[in-house]
């Protein structure tokens, strides 16, 4: 039987480093680069995003379109429904831009 290779508490000396300077008590994150505009865009971004309703809706779809869809999605690490639906708004937001 074959031991799995152990990991020690840090990978490397620079992750050592770095865990050590955040847990450090006088840690001090960096100061936000963002400008207040660009900062009020992506907040923006974001509440439109989660503030979108879903709606449930049902298609029929070739098996073998749904078999390349499922394999893409696994191998993008998504569920694949979210993967289509990744699909539908990429494919309206080119159609909007055209």
């Amino acid at each position: 039987m074959n031991k799995a290779p152990s990991v020690g508490k840090y990978l490397d000396d620079e992750e050592r480093e770095l865990i050590e300077a955040i847990e450090a008590d006088d840690y001090v994150p960096a100061p936000n680069q963002l400008s207040p505009e660009r900062l009020e865009l992506f907040r923006q971004a974001a509440r439109n995003t989660l503030n979108e309703g879903t709606e449930k809706v049902s298609i029929r779809i070739a098996r073998s379109d749904l078999a390349r869809v499922k394999a893409i999605a696994l191998r993008e690490g998504l569920p694949y429904q979210t993967y289509l639906k990744s699909l539908i708004h990429k494919s309206l937001r080119q159609e909007n831009s055209s």
